[in-house]
């Protein structure tokens, strides 16, 4: 009976050894930020990948547990990149000329290495890469969704600002940034935000990603009008209207904001939710908006 039960213990442990683990060498790095990667021990054919950013003071490892992915990566055979930084009270590059540009050489470009390191290993599909993240991390979506959109091919922003409200900023911290962008002071057209998402990547004639984004109405770290910000700048990009609200939707006093058909932009306000609107009790609507 002994023998039965360690061998059983030994199978369980064999069927879910895939584990959070580091990548020393992935490409070009020019900012020294960190790959995590997890692959689960099933995965699909031509498997999706999903990028997992971190806020600021927080770390990639600390961001993995929180989020709850691998219950789904392990369901659905995805893969899921975790970058990690520590510039800045860990905060990402959303604020600089290079960090703000395709090819510039900020964080995005190394992330962007990270998932093409990925793709080749794993056979990964090029038209399923995503990225999600909260805060910091939620900003640098949006950021990649501006300057790689030739790579992702969605993004849901958990409690961020608009791509480019940091441009210029000492920092992109709490402590360090200038706090106008923060308390949602900087406001400008449509027009006006689609203009510096191009300049992102001048040149650039394709699609942009279909995007997500989620804020609560307490939040005072990265005020409420950042949502109504960031819904200008990519209902400009997507060339959508908001067409209609409905409630308690995904979950009871949450608000979604359709625009258009819902395809490309959808917003989700959260009644009564500070900083940050958690990823962990929604990924559901994330993973379906993003088709996996």
């Amino acid at each position: 009976m002994l023998l039965l039960f360690l061998a059983a213990t030994v199978l369980t442990y064999v069927a879910h050894a895939a584990s959070l683990v580091p990548v020393a060498d992935f490409g070009a790095n020019p900012t020294n930020i960190a790959m995590n990667i997890y692959v689960p021990d099933k995965l699909a054919a031509s498997p999706p990948v999903v990028v997992l950013l971190h806020g600021c003071m927080s770390a990639a490892q600390s961001m993995w547990r929180i989020s709850r992915l691998s219950t789904f990566a392990d369901q659905k055979g995805f893969i899921v990149i975790v970058p990690g930084t520590t510039k800045d009270f860990n905060c990402w590059e959303v604020n600089t000329a290079k960090g703000l540009k395709h090819g510039g050489g900020g964080d995005a470009d190394g992330i962007v290495n990270m998932v093409k390191w990925t793709l080749a290993k794993y056979n990964g599909d090029p038209k399923k890469v995503f990225s999600t993240g909260i805060s910091s991390g939620g900003m640098m979506t949006n950021v990649l969704a501006a300057t790689y959109p030739d790579v992702f091919a969605a993004g849901a922003v958990f409690s961020g600002v608009p791509a480019g409200c940091l441009a210029g900023s000492k920092g992109a911290s709490p402590i360090t940034a200038d706090p106008a962008c923060a308390d949602g002071q900087i406001r400008k057209t449509g027009e006006e935000w689609g203009a510096q998402v191009r300049d992102m990547y001048p040149g650039y004639q394709g699609s942009y990603p279909r995007m997500q984004i989620w804020h609560g109405t307490a939040d005072s770290l990265v005020t409420y009008p950042n949502m109504v910000e960031a819904l200008k700048e990519w209902s400009f990009i997507h060339g959508v209207q908001f067409a209609k609200n409905t409630t308690d939707t995904p979950q009871r006093a949450y608000t979604q904001m359709m625009y258009g058909d819902g395809t490309q932009l959808v917003g989700y306000s959260a009644q009564g939710v500070g900083h940050t609107v958690p990823l962990s009790s929604n990924q559901q609507t994330v993973l379906d908006f993003f088709g996996i």
